[in-house]
């Protein structure tokens, strides 16, 4: 078995979390790929939305994963969003279930949480690193928009709004958000899911996704925890 870990919203593979993550798979005897999005790891080719699991899919279909017999997905955060999406479809066969850690259900409630001034400290972090990858594509290919623009981005929604939508031709910030949101389709997963939230994390707290788990889903156990904040 392998598991491939997902990192979070303008993070990569070399993110604390990550890397505590493949010490404790590799020591419960499975192999582990720490999977930078599209972007991530500043090589410039495009950048990635909560949505996309071609990344995913292209992981599992690679040479060097072939010689695996089950396939599982560990997210944190967004990634953690990212891999929920990975379930939907079940691209693969092999693929025998999938975690997320503090992920949000709703994009647009947990942009409306991250963008709240209290939390200006996580949101300038989160987009420090969204800026960065944006400005490692701009330097090598044609962007959405001009990067001096998306140097001044102050939110989420922002961000959202002048890169993610045009580049990937959604109609609006509320269209990505809705049709990208993995809370309304929970109930579609089509392989084990396990979902742990901290009741303590600032940026993803219970009121942005209880509606979602108001009602079971057959596939998805969900895990609370008393202590931590985002995906600590």
């Amino acid at each position: 078995a392998i598991v491939v870990v997902v990192h979070g919203l303008g993070g990569a593979i070399e993110s604390n979390y990550c890397v505590r993550a493949a010490h404790a798979i590799e020591a419960r005897g499975h192999s582990c790929l720490r999977l930078a999005l599209r972007g991530a790891d500043r090589s410039g080719e495009d950048f990635y939305h909560a949505g996309l699991v071609a990344d995913i899919e292209a992981a599992f279909a690679s040479p060097e994963l072939a010689r695996y017999r089950r396939l599982y997905v560990l997210g944190f955060s967004l990634g953690g969003h990212v891999s929920l999406h990975a379930a939907l479809g079940r691209a693969d066969s092999r693929l025998a279930g999938v975690a997320a850690v503090g992920a949000p259900l709703g994009l647009a409630q947990s942009a409306d949480v991250i963008d709240r001034p209290s939390l200006w400290v996580y949101r300038n972090h989160i987009l420090s690193g969204l800026k960065d990858i944006y400005a490692a594509v701009a330097a090598r290919h044609a962007v959405p928009t001009p990067i001096a623009r998306v140097l001044q981005i102050k939110t989420i929604r922002e961000w959202d709004a002048l890169t993610v939508v045009p580049h990937y031709g959604f109609e609006s910030v509320e269209d990505y958000y809705a049709r990208m949101s993995i809370g309304p389709r929970l109930s579609g997963l089509a392989c084990p899911a396990l979902l742990v939230q901290s009741t303590h994390d600032p940026m993803v707290p219970p009121a942005s996704y209880e509606a979602y788990l108001a009602q079971p889903h057959p596939a998805l156990t969900v895990r609370f925890i008393d202590h931590g904040g985002h995906v600590g």
